[in-house]
């Protein structure tokens, strides 16, 4: 694939965007789900048992959308925050699902153990149009960083701000698909007047430590859940993942912080990122909610028995 096949077909290849080009990106973006019926309808749903809050609200071209939060009902301040986050990137469907899944039918064994706070959708205008940016034609996920320009960043940061000190774990549900290599990647390319450099998307599950805080047990943890319900990602030929090095079978790194990444938000002790690739041949899509289950899950125990 050459660069010039791969232009993304907005704006001038070389050049970065400016304010036309990102409102003819706008206009491309079109709802495709709903947010109100496949994730607020769940939520709603959940609030015999569970706290619901909303702790913030976008307000965009094409709509308002609620920030909502759950929380364990009998919250008790002695007791170790849990951090799930799912859907920074709103295209990216296990990670909202998994999260609404993981609610629904394993919240409440943490009981008494935890105290949980749950954003399954961090992304909702990016969810409706399966889209990896938000309306301003900004990445959520690289948008955590103080006076944030991303609304769903900023009011994620406002609501964890005052558990800091408290939260211990903190995973963040992704997905890696097929599109990141023919929309995403190349419109990242185009936003910023870069030529576009084709990668390779792993088959399979995975994981990213924070290189800057290392916790390899609770990566390998996180994965021998995972293990029992879909295949981890292998190495490709130069021993990497999306580009960096694998330290670990189904395990990479990234300085967490330095790029803005949500699973820094918290100052937790452990923190992961997940990765699933629902258009493997070998994965069905409930096959990846499950796994972003098991994630949790195995997240969850590790720090229980290690806090």
């Amino acid at each position: 694939m050459n660069t010039v096949a791969a232009f993304y077909p907005v704006g001038t290849p070389g050049q970065p965007w400016g304010a036309p080009e990102r409102a003819q990106w706008l206009q491309r973006q079109v709802v495709q789900r709903s947010h109100a019926d496949e994730v607020v309808a769940k939520i709603d749903a959940l609030r015999e048992r569970f706290d619901v809050s909303q702790y913030g609200e976008l307000d965009y071209p094409g709509g308002r959308y609620p920030l909502l939060a759950v929380r364990s009902r009998n919250w008790n301040d002695a007791l170790p925050v849990m951090l799930v986050t799912g859907g920074v990137h709103g295209y990216e469907t296990s990670g909202v699902q998994g999260a609404l899944q993981f609610i629904d039918q394993h919240a409440a064994d943490y009981a008494g153990k935890c105290n949980l706070l749950v954003v399954p959708c961090v992304s909702p205008w990016g969810y409706e149009r399966i889209q990896r940016w938000n309306a301003l034609a900004l990445d959520p996920n690289r948008s955590f960083v103080p006076n944030s320009p991303a609304p769903e960043s900023a009011a994620l940061m406002a609501l964890v701000a005052p558990l800091k000190g408290q939260i211990v774990m903190h995973i963040d549900l992704h997905e890696t698909t097929d599109t990141d290599e023919t929309e995403f990647r190349p419109a990242l390319a185009a936003r910023d007047g870069k030529p576009f450099e084709p990668g390779e998307i792993p088959d399979g599950f995975y994981l990213v430590d924070d290189s800057e805080n290392r916790q390899p047990a609770f990566q390998q943890a996180v994965n021998a859940e995972v293990v029992k319900v879909t295949h981890l990602a292998p190495a490709d030929a130069r021993g990497e993942i999306i580009g960096s090095p694998v330290v670990a079978e189904g395990v990479i790194e990234y300085p967490l912080k330095a790029l803005g990444l949500c699973a820094s938000v918290s100052g937790a002790r452990y923190t992961t990122t997940t990765e699933v690739y629902p258009d493997s041949p070998k994965a069905t899509p409930q096959q990846c909610n499950d796994a972003q289950v098991a994630a949790v899950i195995g997240a969850l125990d590790f720090a229980l028995s290690n806090g």
